[in-house]
């Protein structure tokens, strides 16, 4: 017996996930914040159970995660300026 199967999205070879052409800016936006968030408390989390150099990187990680939250927190303040402080 013959099924029909979906076409799957239009996406580069090898890409595995996409996101969806119809999210709004500001969901984006907010769940770039979130994902930020996750990363910076993994590598702190890390970054306390190394010493030295390898401690400075996991560090350095983390102030660059810091860093582009800021700029997307600012960014999603931009869309809806209405939750800004």
């Amino acid at each position: 017996m013959f099924k029909a199967t979906p076409n799957p999205p239009d996406t580069d070879p090898g890409q595995l996930f996409a996101v969806v052409n119809a999210v709004d800016t500001e969901t984006l936006l907010a769940n770039l914040s979130e994902n930020l968030a996750s990363a910076n408390a993994m590598v702190s989390d890390l970054a306390f159970d190394l010493e030295g150099p390898k401690r400075h990187i996991a560090l350095g990680i983390q102030q660059l995660i810091e860093l582009s939250s800021l700029l997307a927190n600012r960014a999603l303040d931009n869309v809806d300026p209405r939750q800004s402080t």
